[in-house]
């Protein structure tokens, strides 16, 4: 039987047998710690191994480390006996413990990516672990850790098949579904990733603290100042290594199963987002990065939360850590390969770097002036066929893009201030992520009608959506993907269709 690839009649499978000793490295590495280091420290010493009145203890020592020993590697041994999979034409289950059973399973309908991960460790043995995200799932529905890496990337194109509606040929029911092909779009070279961290916000304010610690300290003659640099360096250091071990090796493709993302030094992971489960894309620009072109997406996706395990931005929701304007509009072809209007470059440009009305967008009115005097000009939206545009900032540029058919649910809010200048902010409503899409300062009619147009568009898109088995539809159009990038950074010049700006009525 080859491990990983499951059989027809959905048999229950194990994962690698060195997965328990991959995860629970550290215990053991613990345990030889606490019952070695006395003899690695007399080593070191060049003192004796057995000296009197260790002698004695000695025994028991070796004793009560043999005894932890053969515990943990039994415990192993039954989490990994205990640990079994089974994939069948509708579900996914992973059954595991042997005190306490769980089994865990996910709707193969309902899959929203998969990533297969490996830690440096386990790249070591030629093993990874595989990961899949589901609808409305808080954590990873299903973690299978560790198989092989070719079992592992046999799994994932079986189960993205079965996902999408591919069934086995029956002639042929043992044969494995073949890994779908890629075509590459991208990728990140390093000199720009370290150029990115280096122009990032975090170092203009510890240059700024390092300028205003080195002014007081000459000002009031403490050098007691320069101990407030030494945390500051610290953190951006783990920082920067964080970021550029997560944004090291960036590549970007497209597939008949979903965007395939690749990225990481030491820890490794690849990403596969099905097409259609972005919930919401954000292009944001940081000043320094305006010098250079620059730009960064990350996207909503239903199961991946807002941030990682650390608390800080998950690298999985990041679509391009760092890229020009032509990987901007390629990545964007990949989430919404129909732009739904005839002129996709000049919108994006003007939603990147427009103020007005550039491209049709619809702007906040000019009342709204002494409560955003740099931001009136660039808050704003524009509607396509396909998607509604946010976006907003003068010195941080964010332009927001939610297909229609992802808007969950939307809310109009007006504080007392902005009732007095009559604006009011729309607020949509997708999955968690670090995308919010909320539009700023519009007209109080103006809000209201988009209020109203977006609900029926997107119940209308939802009525058009195709089935939950996607894969049967973009087989075919995989690979004019990058011709649609290309019909995007050069368009026709036809005018955008959106509603004119109109000033809305003064109140109070």
């Amino acid at each position: 039987m080859t491990v990983g690839v499951p059989e027809p009649d959905g048999e229950w499978l194990r994962v690698h047998p060195a997965s328990p000793f991959v995860r629970g490295w550290v215990a053991l590495a613990a345990i030889a710690f606490f019952f070695g280091r006395d003899i690695f420290e007399r080593m070191l010493q060049g003192r004796p191994l057995v000296e009197e009145g260790f002698a004695g203890r000695a025994p028991w020592l070796v004793a009560g480390g043999g005894i932890m020993l053969v515990v943990a590697v039994l415990g192993f041994i039954l989490t990994w006996y205990f640990t079994k999979y089974q994939v069948s034409e509708e579900y996914v289950r992973v059954n595991s413990g042997f005190l306490f059973r769980q089994q865990r399973q996910a709707r193969l309908d309902r899959v929203q990516a998969i990533d297969i991960v490996q830690p440096l460790l386990a790249r070591i043995f030629g093993l990874a672990e595989l990961k899949f995200e589901v609808a409305d799932a808080g954590e990873s529905a299903v973690r299978l850790a560790y198989l092989r890496m070719d079992d592992a990337r046999q799994l994932r194109a079986t189960i993205l098949a079965r996902a999408a509606g591919i069934v086995p040929d029956p002639a042929r029911p043992q044969e494995a579904l073949p890994e779908a092909p890629e075509f590459p779009v991208l990728s990140v070279p390093p000199s720009r990733l370290v150029g990115s961290l280096l122009l990032s916000e975090q170092s203009f304010f510890v240059v700024v603290g390092g300028i205003a610690s080195v002014i007081l300290s000459a000002v009031t003659e403490n050098r007691g100042f320069y101990f407030y640099l030494i945390p500051a360096a610290l953190g951006l250091a783990a920082s920067y290594w964080g970021s550029f071990n997560k944004g090291y090796n960036f590549t970007a493709a497209i597939s008949p199963d979903g965007i395939r993302l690749r990225y990481g030094l030491l820890d490794t992971q690849a990403q596969t987002l099905p097409p259609g489960r972005i919930q919401a894309l954000s292009v944001t620009q940081s000043p320094l990065w305006r010098i250079f072109g620059w730009y960064r997406i990350q996207v909503n996706v239903a199961g991946y939360g807002a941030v990682g395990s650390n608390g800080e931005a998950s690298p999985r929701t990041t679509l391009l850590p760092v890229g020009t304007f032509s990987d901007v509009m390629s990545m964007i072809a990949l989430v919404l390969p129909d732009p739904g209007t005839r002129e996709p470059g000049r919108l994006f440009q003007a939603g990147l770097n427009g103020l007005d009305s550039d491209g049709g967008f619809v702007t906040s009115p000019r009342r709204v002036r002494p409560l955003a005097p740099l931001g009136w000009r660039r808050n704003g939206f524009a509607v396509t066929d396909t998607a509604l545009l946010i976006r907003s900032g003068r010195w941080w540029p964010q332009l927001v893009m939610v297909p229609h058919q992802r808007t969950q649910s939307m809310a109009l809010h007006q504080g007392p201030l902005a009732r007095r200048f009559g604006v009011a902010d729309l607020v949509l409503h997708t999955t968690a992520g670090p995308v919010s899409p909320r539009l700023t300062q519009a007209a109080a009619d103006q809000a209201t009608a988009l209020f109203d147009g977006q609900s029926a568009r997107a119940r209308l898109a939802r009525k058009r959506q195709t089935s939950e088995q996607w894969l049967a539809t973009v087989v075919q159009q995989t690979p004019a993907v990058q011709q649609t990038a290309a019909v995007q950074q050069a368009p026709p010049a036809e005018p955008v269709k959106t509603p004119p700006q109109q000033e809305g009525p003064q109140r109070g």
